[in-house]
């Protein structure tokens, strides 16, 4: 079912799901969804499976014309989303008709926003997964990146539109995205190859995000790391939220569409929890690393998965407070929704 037409494609929009898994020892990155957190969110809006894709936006966001009726959700950066020239309301469930316009602008806070449809974007997986890894020309909508005049299909929603429409994501739930970032890490696996002033710098040290930084990695700008036995290491696995130093040491991170394998000095990786926030942070953003232990990221980890894991029952349960209504005007069909609040 043809949902969506590309008028303007934005800086880069391209679909994704949660990685394509299995097949890094065959070489194949996982890419998938850069942040995790808010892909699930829109995800979860919508009623849709947490695996379903959906659109990545970076930085500039895709003009769209709206081909049928449907349920979408938007969250992450804010790009200041509209709908036929009036503000969009993010981290909500919204109804479009067709004919409708949703247009996007530059990022104001944030890098990467998710825009999830009702009934998941519709593509051929290749290797399991729906996401697009731009490298390799394969996945999501033909390899590449969203052109004008792609038309996107949608799945059939699990849901009647009206269980959809209104549901919202608790404030509490929404991160700041104010450009400073603290991100935590767990040293090593090479943090052996750095001087202690040189773990030193690096911890204490505010680095900025450079215009370089991509899908693959977010290189960063700072006071330089020192090595103690260079930056070469026989060529080992990298994780997600590996933080590579090559020679200049000035430091990397590796994102969704990450190699499989690299020869550079790990000093440490970003716990997975915190992961969201490296691929959040634009250019000219700041971050600073501070180092937590082994057990402390992995309750981190639990926190972050709880929180997720709670997060449908919230939404439904704020939902059921609010009354629905469809009232019809002059033959046109308005949908009204009526919150009790408390004091």
């Amino acid at each position: 079912m043809a949902v969506l037409k590309v008028e303007k494609p934005g800086m880069l929009t391209t679909i994704q799901d949660l990685g394509r898994h299995g097949f890094q020892e065959f070489g194949m990155p996982v890419a998938g969804a850069a942040d995790e957190f808010s892909f699930k969110l829109a995800n979860m809006l919508v009623r849709n499976r947490p695996e379903e894709a959906a659109l990545e936006l970076t930085l500039a966001g895709p003009t769209l014309k709206v081909l049928e009726e449907g349920v979408i959700a938007i969250t992450g950066a804010d790009m200041g989303p509209q709908l036929n020239g009036r503000p969009l309301v993010m981290w909500e469930a919204v109804l479009v008709y067709p004919g409708d316009v949703l247009s996007f602008g530059w990022s104001r806070q944030g890098c990467r926003a998710y825009l999830a449809v009702a009934g998941g974007i519709n593509v051929p997986p290749v290797m399991g997964s729906k996401s697009t890894y731009l490298r390799g020309s394969i996945g999501g909508f033909e390899g590449r990146a969203l052109r004008g005049g792609d038309i996107i299909s949608s799945g059939v929603p699990s849901y009647p539109l009206d269980e959809l429409v209104g549901r919202s994501i608790p404030p509490e739930y929404i991160s700041s995205y104010n450009g400073k970032w603290e991100v935590r890490v767990v040293l090593g696996p090479q943090d052996d190859y750095f001087t202690a002033k040189g773990i030193q710098t690096f911890l204490q040290s505010e680095y900025k995000v450079t215009p370089e930084c991509d899908r693959m990695g977010c290189r960063l700008e700072g006071p330089p790391i020192e090595h103690q036995k260079g930056a070469d290491i026989i060529s080992d696995g990298i994780p997600a939220g590996a933080v590579q130093v090559p020679g200049h040491g000035q430091p990397i991170i590796m994102l969704a569409d990450r190699q499989t394998t690299g020869g550079y000095a790990k000093i440490a990786t970003v716990i997975s929890s915190d992961l969201w926030k490296v691929a959040q942070a634009k250019p000219g953003d700041i971050i600073h690393f501070r180092a937590v232990t082994l057990p402390e990221a992995h309750q981190a980890y639990r926190i972050y998965r709880e929180r997720l894991q709670s997060l449908p029952t919230v939404i439904q349960i704020l939902w059921n407070r609010k009354k629905h209504y469809r009232i019809q005007v002059n033959g046109k069909i308005y949908r009204v929704c009526v919150e009790k609040m408390e004091y």
